[in-house]
């Protein structure tokens, strides 16, 4: 693995090509994206008010999902869900409670390793995006996952 360019998140016209997706769900288009994105409403840090945001699931499990942050610690959704961890996620129309728990870097570069072998063009896509050049080798995805923060999105039992 090999840092290309740290990016920084979008601002002006890429800030809003990026959030359609988020107008997409609020229009009710939401299961357009099927299971690959999820809609995160998450409580400001600072102003105490909702917002919301659209990532990419990187894996699933039969209590929740697992999200990262590509822009690092520094995203403000990150920011806000480490500060109040209790979420609500919507994936196409379901919607509910969920709790954002922190993952170590060793459980992060697994669950990336393990995306990359299923969806190998993504993962190549995805790393580029978030500034890694990789070989397609599990070595080095699994090496991207260490450096990224990673969440559980859980859902109440």
């Amino acid at each position: 693995m090999e840092i290309i360019d740290k990016p920084d998140p979008p601002t002006g016209i890429g800030r809003l090509l990026a959030r359609t997706p988020i107008h997409l769900y609020r229009a009710g288009f939401g299961w357009l994206l099927g299971g690959r994105f999820l809609r995160l409403t998450h409580t400001g840090r600072k102003s105490g008010k909702p917002r919301e945001v659209v990532i990419e699931v990187v894996g699933k499990v039969d209590d929740g999902f697992y999200v990262c942050s590509g822009f690092g610690e520094r995203a403000d959704w990150y920011r806000n869900v480490r500060h109040n961890p209790e979420v609500t996620i919507q994936v196409g129309r379901r919607r509910g409670a969920a709790t954002a728990i922190p993952l170590s870097a060793a459980e992060g570069g697994e669950i990336m390793a393990h995306y990359a072998s299923k969806h190998p063009k993504i993962a190549m896509r995805l790393c580029r995006t978030m500034g890694f050049a990789v070989d397609g080798g599990a070595a080095d995805f699994r090496e991207v996952g260490q450096s990224v923060p990673f969440l559980k999105l859980a859902r109440p039992a």
